[in-house]
């Protein structure tokens, strides 16, 4: 049976996802994974992973959630037979960055995590402080934005909330002075995704921060 990741907002009381369950079931569907992304304001969004009998029942599922009082869906689409766990993917990243033995090394590692861990687009980690020309590039993966288009991203959302954006993430690395930015289009990197790459960011910082002690 196909798999699916249902990104879906739905009120944050008892037994609203029983009734997506009952919408899934419907249709002859099984929930088989749950991950709650964001929570706030009497509503929670969650990941679920769902199996379907065929891909002619995503327009049914669609429209029986869409019956349920309180449930948007954000996000539907196939994904491998593989299911990824978050958590088991952050720590297999932890472990990738601490037995990093180079600075070259660790920060390529971080981003190739980065973009796996959060199905991005691209990552990237750029020094903006220390650059006359906007932002130097010290890693990437993907189809990553100018340094400088970055570098003016991140002080236009210190400036402004309204100048930050869902699909981009970036976590400051104080004790290396750069800064991690990870990108994806269709899909708003949510709160729990956002604290998951502040982890990262700082193991990878702590790291850092032993390789170039060592090399002194």
């Amino acid at each position: 049976m196909p798999l699916y990741s249902l990104r879906i907002w739905l009120p944050d009381r008892p037994g609203a996802l029983g009734l997506v369950a009952s919408r899934l079931g419907a249709v002859n569907g099984d929930l088989v994974g749950i991950d709650i992304l964001e929570r706030g304001a009497g509503r929670a969004i969650d990941e679920l992973i769902v199996e379907l009998p065929d891909s002619s029942v995503v327009s049914a599922l669609l429209k029986e959630l869409a019956t349920v009082d309180g449930v948007d869906v954000e996000d539907i689409r196939p994904i491998d037979s593989l299911i990824h766990d978050p958590r088991l993917d952050a720590l297999t990243s932890a472990v990738a960055l601490v037995g990093a033995d180079s600075v070259d090394s660790l920060l390529q590692s971080l981003v190739r995590n980065a973009v796996r861990d959060f199905d991005a687009e691209w990552a990237s980690i750029i020094d903006v402080e220390h650059s006359r020309s906007g932002g130097a590039s010290f890693a990437s993966v993907g189809p990553t934005p100018d340094p400088a288009w970055l570098k003016a991203f991140i002080e236009g959302s210190q400036a402004s909330l309204a100048a930050a954006v869902d699909d981009v993430i970036w976590v400051p690395m104080s004790a290396s002075d750069l800064t991690l930015l990870i990108g994806r289009t269709g899909r708003p990197l949510r709160a729990r995704e956002r604290r998951q790459a502040t982890a990262l960011a700082q193991i990878a910082d702590t790291r850092w921060l032993e390789l170039t002690r060592r090399s002194l």
